[in-house]
């Protein structure tokens, strides 16, 4: 009697794909855990299974061969280029500020508030692209993006900000935000940076354009003047951020 076996699912075809790669691969790549909740699934490969699943090789403790090679002294424009998965609604952002005459500072924070998305992770964003940041440029930035996660789901009539159209069609209309995003509202709505950070809200909501034509180029200037990048390269420095851009640099070494 023949079997007839069914067509892979596009999910398995990927995973054999994956399989092959790294087994063409010199030495053993990892997944993280938060690679697998991502997935749903709660575990990783330990040691002793990886070695067994691949005789005779090391675990990957330096570059990863199938991502862009970083430069030894990595700046933050490297990493735009290298590491973050889109500039295009980053330059929209800060070309809106550029163009509307809002301080260097500002224009800084619009061009780095959704770091924690492009090159980190979508949840809490604003804080994760804040410590990131954090050491290397004025408090008032690291602020601004910081707090911007909460107030983007605030109206603010003054400057014209009202509550996106667009967080309605992917969060439904009766979401609330949780209550310490209430709570960071609150408080920055007293703040003296308060403006800095609502801009941020007003030059991103109008930045989704897909054929906007912008430039990083139009940018490096004001990041000479107001990120300080550290001489060792970013990451290779030993600020209390320095680690997550290690992260970023070699997010697949083994520890």
């Amino acid at each position: 009697m023949n079997v007839v076996q069914q067509p892979k699912t596009l999910s398995e075809r990927a995973d054999e794909l994956e399989h092959h790669m790294e087994e063409e691969l010199e030495r053993i790549v990892t997944k993280s855990l938060l690679f697998n909740l991502a997935d749903g699934k709660v575990s990783m490969d330990s040691s002793a299974a990886l070695n067994a699943k691949y005789p005779g090789k090391y675990m990957l403790m330096g570059d990863d061969p199938r991502l862009p090679k970083m430069p030894a002294k990595p700046t933050l424009l490297d990493y735009f280029h290298h590491r973050f998965a889109s500039m295009n609604h980053l330059l929209q952002s800060a070309t809106h500020a550029l163009k509307a005459g809002l301080p260097e500072k500002t224009i800084l924070a619009c061009l780095l508030h959704d770091i924690g998305v492009t090159g980190f992770i979508r949840a809490d964003h604003g804080y994760w692209g804040a410590q990131m940041i954090e050491p290397y440029v004025d408090e008032e930035v690291s602020w601004a993006v910081r707090v911007h996660q909460a107030l983007r789901f605030f109206p603010d009539e003054s400057v014209g900000y009202k509550y996106p159209d667009m967080y309605v069609k992917n969060f439904g209309p009766d979401y609330q935000p949780e209550p310490y995003i209430v709570r960071e509202y609150e408080a920055a709505r007293k703040h003296k940076w308060y403006m800095t950070a609502r801009q941020i809200c007003v030059n991103d909501i109008y930045s989704f354009d897909p054929n906007a034509k912008v430039d990083i180029n139009d940018f490096v200037d004001i990041v000479g003047r107001h990120f300080r990048q550290p001489a060792e390269g970013l990451g290779w420095d030993s600020s209390p951020s320095a680690h997550m851009w290690r992260t970023l640099m070699r997010p697949t070494r083994f520890l």
